[in-house]
Parts: structure tokens; sequence; C-alpha cells
């Protein structure tokens, strides 16, 4: 491994100078990003259709191209499936993501690019190991490999002219050969359907590896860590992999998680690195370990902009430019990519925790929040509120799930809580007690709606079977890989069918 430890660190240094420019001149970087994204698409279908060749700046895009969603771009998806091209971007395109349906039940195909391959996702993954080699120099992460656990959907072809599948089985699908050396399992097994076989197999080729990393979804990895122990019989990840010394994870909180991986992963040599990436692109990286944000990496092909959510709905809300935006404000965020997405709303919000670095946390989904009563709950309320609750009592959270108990002539409304817990709380009227506090101490609009509980009663809590949350995702063809629970819900959907998946004996 000397030599690519010799590569890495000669790549490192060329690239931590990009970086830091990138910290100090945001506004630049992204100025250039949509000079080259807008030149690139000028004679696309898209581009004719809106006249990018008349843009003398990004006001002129901004005022031309409407903001769009999934629902929009679909019809031009749906060509670029069938075999067009230079429809969104120029060159061929025939790579589609298939989302997690987190946002709707649809599923969504996002177009994937060659220029997004390499100069975006893969980009983003050498990112990650500079930043982390340049904050540990002694590493020796590259004296083993890093295990990647990826998605349950294998390449499918459609129409013999285009390929889909989970972003993390595209990834994987279009490696350099050479990854293979220094990545675990093999790409056969990486690319498995089944989540059983995929989990039987992986711990089979991993066993006798000098595994030093690891990568991935935290809730998926708990379920592999647990497995891969149970079958071994030992008590820790230690006993396997002694050199083990970094989990990248990303795709969902790792609050509710962090305590049952150090539990698993006794070492305080272990570190957490956070990354920010989607099928749309790979977005932001935790540039220091000390801080529980993550550095927006603005040289990715991406040319972002920024909607305050208190406009959102606004019928022309403003649409904010990287050198525009504020701290502790709860934006949407809007990217235009070098895969052909145009304005393309992902529904996500993040606030910023820094400026020049712009460095900042995700706080939740423009959908995927309670607000049946005016309360306005979002994701980065209830993460915070739950960690409170758990830390006051004790307890372990492995998943949950959220939403309303509608008032009715008797009764008045509440939020309804569905926790699997690793380990309870002893007083589960203790914990709810003290996850309401903390969320009328985080949200002023829910504390308004509790008051003297005139509008929202006190929550509820339904403490579920353990491997609830897993037979509802295993119903719906969802294990493994980016697919998630959805955390919040303004309706009962997700809560009428996980109760009833609870109610039904094995």
């Amino acid at each position: 491994m000397p030599i690519i430890t010799s590569l890495v660190k000669w790549f490192n240094i060329k690239r931590m100078a990009q970086i830091d420019l990138m910290r100090k001149y945001p506004f630049n970087v992204q100025q250039d990003m949509f000079n080259q994204l807008v030149t690139r698409a000028v004679d696309t279908e898209w581009g004719k259709q809106y006249h990018f060749s008349d843009f003398e700046g990004i006001k002129d895009f901004q005022e031309a191209v409407p903001l769009q969603h999934y629902e929009d771009v679909k019809p031009f998806v749906d060509r670029l499936r069938e075999g067009e091209q230079n429809l969104l971007w120029p060159g061929e395109i025939k790579w589609f993501a298939k989302s997690s349906g987190t946002t709707s039940e649809k599923s969504k195909f996002i177009p994937m690019s060659r220029e997004a391959l390499e100069r975006c996702h893969f980009r983003g993954g050498k990112d990650v190991l500079a930043i982390y080699t340049n904050t540990f120099p002694d590493s020796t992460l590259f004296k083993g490999k890093g295990l990647t656990l990826g998605g349950s959907h294998k390449i499918d072809n459609y129409s013999n002219q285009s390929y889909y599948g989970d972003l993390s089985a595209i990834l994987i699908e279009n490696l350099p050969f050479w990854t293979e050396f220094i990545r675990t399992p093999s790409q056969e097994v990486a690319l498995l359907d089944k989540w059983e076989e995929k989990l039987e197999k992986i711990a089979k080729e991993t066993l006798s590896e000098n595994v030093t990393s690891i990568a991935g979804v935290p809730s998926w990895n708990l379920v592999m860590i647990r497995y891969i122990l149970e079958h071994t019989g030992k008590s820790n990840l230690l006993e396997l992999w002694p050199n083990l010394e970094l989990f990248i994870h990303g795709g969902v909180s790792f609050t509710p998680y962090r305590e049952q991986f150090e539990k698993l992963i006794p070492s305080e040599n272990m570190n957490y690195l956070e990354t920010y990436n989607a099928s749309e692109g790979f977005f932001a990286i935790q540039d220091n370990l000390e801080i529980n944000s993550m550095l927006l990496m603005l040289d990715y092909g991406i040319f972002y902009e920024f909607i305050p959510m208190d406009e959102f709905d606004a019928p022309n809300p403003a649409a904010l430019t990287i050198d525009q935006v504020e701290k502790d404000v709860n934006y949407a965020i809007v990217i235009t990519t070098n895969s052909g997405l145009w304005r393309y709303i992902i529904g996500d919000t993040v606030k910023f925790t820094s400026l020049y670095p712009h460095r900042l946390i995700i706080t939740g989904r423009t959908k995927h929040f309670i607000n049946a009563f005016g309360e306005e709950i979002i994701i980065d309320n209830a993460e915070k509120a739950l960690e409170t609750a758990c830390q006051r009592t004790n307890a372990e959270i492995s998943d949950y799930t959220a939403g309303p108990v509608f008032m009715s002539d008797d009764k008045k409304g509440c939020h309804q809580w569905l926790i699997e817990f690793a380990i309870e709380p002893s007083n589960p009227d203790e914990f709810m007690y003290n996850l309401d506090i903390a969320l009328q101490n985080a949200n002023s609009d829910y504390e308004a709606k509790r008051y003297k509980n005139i509008t929202l009663d006190k929550p509820v809590l339904n403490i579920l079977p353990a491997g609830t949350f897993y037979k509802w995702l295993e119903k719906k063809g969802k294990l493994g890989g980016q697919n998630k629970v959805p955390r919040l819900s303004n309706n009962r959907k997700y809560i009428d069918e996980l109760l009833k998946i609870a109610e039904l004996k094995d």
C-alpha cells in the first residue's frame, strides 16, 4: 500500500489548496460553475427552450427558468430513458439513479451523466479521503480496505437503452477497476439485490480482510454489524477488525445511532465523518470532526440556490445565491447540475452554521414535517429533542417515526411517536415529558400550540417490538441501501401501517 499512500498525499496537497480557495471565494467558484453549466447546455433542447444563449448572468437565468419539481422534468426523463439524447444535457445519458421515494410514493429516476459520475460523485468520494487524511496524516486507512454497504437494487435494463438502480449500485458499477484493491466486498456481492443473501456473503468475504473503514447509511450498517457479530460470536467489531478507524456516514441523522456505534466499536481512535450525498449529487463533507456541520462543496458541477422556508410556498419565492445566504435560516435547496437538472428542488432543507467557509446542517425535508396544527415541527427539532430525552432517561433509539393524531369531537389533537428502542427508558412517561419539553424549547410554534394544552395535547408514545420497522421496509421491498424510514409525516399513513404490522404475530 505505500504507492497508494504516496499518491493520496500528492493528490491531497493539490486538492486541499483548491478547497481552501473555495472556502475563501465561494461566489467566484459558483459563478464559474454557473457559466460552465449554461455554456455546455446551450444547444440542448432545454437550453434552446429557455434561450440559454441570451443569458448575460444569473439573474437572467432565474427570471427565465422556473423552479422545477420531479413531476416537471419527468417527461424529459422518460424520453431520455427511451434513448433520446441532448435533451437536458449534451451527450449520452444512460444511467438513472432510482430514488428511495422519500419525497413521494412514486419512484424517481434521476439522470446521471458521465460528468456527474466523475466530477461530482467520484470527486466527492476522493475529497472525503483527502480531507480525512489531511486531518489525520498518520492514518493507516490505506493499509486496509473500505467496507461499503451498497444498495439493495441491482442494475436493471430499461428498453435496451438505459440502466437504473440505487445510487450506490450505479457508483459501484462504474468504479475504476483499481478500486477493487482497496474496497470490500466484491462488486458481485455488493450488487446483490436480496438483502439477507447480501449480509451472509458480506460476512464471509470481509472477515478475513483488514477493514479500516466502513461507509454507508447508519441504520443499515448497524443491522450489518449486528449480523456479523452474531454470526461470529464476537462482542465488538475491533475483535474482527482491530485497525478499524473511520465510519463515513450519511443519508439519515447519526445522532440516534452514535451511542450504539460507540458500544460496538469501543475505541477512542474511531472517527465518524458525515457526508451529504443524494441521487441528485454529492453536496457536502464534514471537514472538521470537532464541528457538527459540513462544508458545502461548490466546485462539483452544481450551481446552488436557496429559498428561505418562510417564502417556500409563495408564488415567486426568492432564490438566493451562496453570497446572499445567512446563518441560522432554514432554506430549501435548489440545484442546477451537470446531469441536466435545472433549478431543481430536491426537497431537503438546511441551515448554515457558518459563512466563509459555508458549513451547513441538514434540518429536514420540505415535505417531511408535522404541521397539522400550525406547529411546523421539522426533523432538526425532532432529532435534538429525541437526543435530549435519551440523555435524560438513559435510553437508546433504533428507529422512529411520528405523525399527528387529529382532533375529534371530544379530543384535542396531539403527536404520536412510534419508537423502537435499543434500550428502553425505565419510565416511558418521563421520556415523553422530556421529549415534549425539548420540542417546546426548540420550536416556538409548537410551544404556543402546547400552551396549557389549549390546541395540542401532550404527545403519546407507542413502543414498537424490535424489528417492526424492518418488517415494514421489507414489505415495501426497501431493505438496505439508501432506503429510509420517514421520520415525520403530516398524515397517519406510515403510523397506521406500522401499528398494523406491530399487531401481527409471527
